[in-house]
């Protein structure tokens, strides 16, 4: 791997921390790694959500697992639309659920997430140095990761729009429908 100029960690120009709450592009590395943080951060909100979710049924938290899962897919793939309804989706499930430190914590990495593919999917690389660069699939992590996605988001994108339109319209009705209740 050395020989070809290829290593498994490519270097960051900024702190983890950094990249989690601010993050910014200056190489073809940065857009590649923000892209693989996306697809794990909706990985972990959708696998918390879903523990969550499991109280109330779980149908719910398949389909909030689902939700969350697939649109992490389209954050590692750069679309600006993913990032958005992750986001509103945990914004809104957060303005009907009690306050936690998990859940502000959670809902500014996903704030982070949709500025980070904002800044991805406008990264148009002019010289060699900051092409992309290769995914590998060497590890579970890699494969899931970085190949997967690259496969996948093609397939489901389309699917994806329509389910979480409609994911998206129950929530609102449904806070719409709260909001009401509470006025009365």
């Amino acid at each position: 791997m050395q020989t070809l100029g290829l290593s498994e960690s490519t270097p960051r120009t900024e702190s983890r921390l950094k990249s989690l709450f601010w993050p910014s592009i200056k190489t073809g590395s940065d857009v590649d790694y923000l892209g693989t943080q996306g697809y794990w951060v909706c990985a972990v909100v959708g696998g918390v959500s879903f523990l969550f979710s499991l109280a109330v049924s779980p149908v719910i938290a398949a389909l909030v697992l689902l939700y969350f899962y697939v649109g992490g897919v389209g954050v590692r793939e750069r679309s600006r639309y993913a990032a958005s309804v992750v986001f509103l989706m945990f914004l809104v499930d957060s303005l009907l659920s009690p306050v936690s430190v998990l859940r502000v914590l959670l809902l500014v990495l996903l704030l982070s997430n949709v500025r980070a593919t904002w800044l991805a999917a406008r990264w148009r690389p002019d010289s060699e140095e900051s092409a992309l660069p290769p995914r590998l699939g060497q590890t579970w992590g890699d494969k899931f990761a970085d190949r997967l996605p690259m496969w996948l988001w093609p397939k489901i994108r389309y699917p994806y729009y329509f389910f979480s339109a409609v994911i998206l319209a129950f929530t609102f009705i449904g806070l719409v429908d709260i909001t009401l209740k509470k006025l009365r």
